[in-house]
């Protein structure tokens, strides 16, 4: 891809199949279809979830999901990235700046006080990305999975 206009919009129902293409290329796995889907339709219809796309040649080229909590530790709204993806031939062209600097500009319009994201510890490219972005690393993460 070379210099192409990148269009930021809200997620639509019709952008699925490409966020599931690019969730399993992130996450290196399958995931069944249609119940992505529905949790999928589900989060873009809540108010409190900012779900984001990229468009480059009238085609999704990544997407940014981010969920919104009023957490009591913070005294008020708090957006988490959940996701984040570009796809590998659009990479290097600004995508992954322009939604982050979109979420930004939502996350003042909503009063959001603090914007997060986890990510893997293995993704140190994503790390110096998002460290590029202003985010600071103040925490560890610890897990416990129940269906493994």
């Amino acid at each position: 891809m070379h210099k192409s206009k990148i269009q930021i919009r809200r997620a639509k129902d019709s952008d699925f199949l490409s966020i599931h293409h690019f969730i399993e290329i992130l996450e290196n796995q399958t995931f069944k279809k249609e119940k992505q889907e529905q949790i999928f339709l589900e989060n873009i219809k809540n108010r409190n979830n900012i779900y984001l796309v990229a468009i480059v040649e009238n085609e999704v080229a990544g997407f940014l999901s981010c969920h919104v909590q009023n957490l009591l530790h913070h005294n008020g709204l708090i957006g988490e990235i959940q996701e984040m993806f570009v796809t590998e031939s659009c990479r290097g062209l600004g995508i992954g700046y322009q939604l982050i600097n979109q979420l930004k500009k939502i996350a003042r319009e909503k009063e959001i006080i603090q914007l997060e994201v986890t990510s893997n510890i293995k993704r140190e490219n994503a790390h110096s990305f998002y460290k590029n972005q202003g985010f600071i690393n103040t925490h560890k993460k610890f897990v416990c999975k129940f269906n493994e």
